[in-house]
């Protein structure tokens, strides 16, 4: 088949579901608002960009959409987030259509006036729907959307690429952290994903084991606030901010670590880092928001914690770090989830014949 995605290039997601199907062998167009920094093998690309909220400049956006999408003339049209992108894709009147809600552009921005409209409108105007959480289906079914439209496709996790393995030695003295039990997190540093708790749950641990290290990665408009947040509460000679990473290396980030939390105030399915870390064997702390308890069960995987209560976190990385037999468990457990319900190619062969079903039915009418 031909199908084109209309989906953000920064966008590891996108970058891996397009490398997938142009790997098997469909002939891929990939138009994006804002240029590649890594081309894909047989993939077609074009910048249509920038991003903008700009009322004007989408327009201009969509013009220029509809215009490619007739010279591409593909079998489908996939699009990647009901944002801007679902604008103006949908504004396209192109079909057959199929649009991934990615989260937040429908739990939170579903929420509010015009943005609620917009939102239906993209929705209304796809053919097929497909979200990463059962929570999602019910929100886009509240949106006027009938339920048989809608499709659970999780981003999933490639086990060959993200599994147990030896602790890097060059890594752990880059961090300074020696052979000290170790926590990491990799959510943005960005409100929704209150790094800050993880900061001050610091101290408990840091009475019960003085020696812990806090490895915080990725970036975000917290990072300086964060780093004076860690100052003052003296803890920032236990606490490394290394910055964005690069997910090639991401897997030997996992397994030079103890533990893995995430503290976010609000997730659609399981985030792609906490999947990962558990991909690689450790035990994950995560909070109790989107669907984390149905992939994490308390004493299983891991543990599932309350929101903004680092004291709770607290306890639980001490019980972690202080039993080793458990963490290994746990960790062993939780990559034996993902590999049954979040493998990545299994996914990916679930949309394969999603595609197909479509292509057909727009073939015979």
């Amino acid at each position: 088949m031909k199908i084109c995605f209309l989906a953000g290039a920064n966008s590891l997601h996108s970058h891996r579901w397009i490398r997938y199907f142009a790997s098997i062998g469909h002939k891929i167009h990939w138009v994006s608002l804002m240029p590649s920094n890594e081309p894909l093998q047989n993939v077609e690309f074009y910048d249509i960009g920038p991003l903008s909220t700009n009322p004007v400049k989408i327009m201009r956006q969509i013009i220029r959409f509809r215009k490619l999408i007739k010279r591409i003339n593909p079998d489908i049209l996939h699009i990647h987030s009901v944002g801007t992108y679902g604008l103006i894709g949908a504004s396209a009147n192109f079909h057959p259509m199929i649009t991934t809600a990615w989260g937040s552009d429908v739990l939170i921005a579903g929420k509010s006036g015009i943005k609620r409209l917009l939102i239906r409108y993209v929705l209304q105007k796809s053919d097929l729907i497909t979200c990463d959480a059962d929570h999602m289906i019910n929100t886009i079914s509240k949106l006027g959307i009938k339920p048989n439209k809608i499709n659970l496709i999780y981003f999933g996790v490639e086990p060959d690429k993200f599994k147990p393995g030896p602790k890097d030695t060059d890594l752990l003295t880059k961090w300074s952290v020696g052979d000290s039990p170790t926590v990491i997190s990799l959510r943005n540093l960005e409100p929704i994903y209150d790094v800050e708790t993880l900061i001050k749950c610091i101290p408990y641990v840091l009475k019960e084991i003085p020696k812990a290290k806090f490895i915080i990665a990725s970036a975000g408009s917290q990072e300086k606030y964060l780093k004076k947040l860690a100052e003052s509460m003296r803890v920032i000679d236990n606490t490394r901010f290394i910055g964005r990473y690069s997910h090639v290396k991401l897997p030997n980030y996992l397994n030079s670590s103890d533990i893995y939390v995430s503290t976010s105030l609000s997730d659609a399915g399981i985030a792609a880092s906490t999947a990962e870390a558990m991909a690689c064997g450790l035990p994950v702390i995560v909070t109790d928001s989107g669907e984390n308890e149905k992939w994490v069960s308390c004493g299983v995987e891991g543990f599932v914690v309350p929101v903004k209560n680092p004291e709770i976190l607290a306890e639980k990385i001490i019980y972690l770090l202080t039993n080793e037999k458990e963490r290994t468990k746990m960790g062993e457990n939780g990559r034996k989830t993902i590999e049954e319900k979040n493998n990545y190619y299994k996914e990916m062969e679930k949309m394969e014949k999603l595609y197909r079903e479509v292509f057909y039915y727009a073939s015979v009418i």
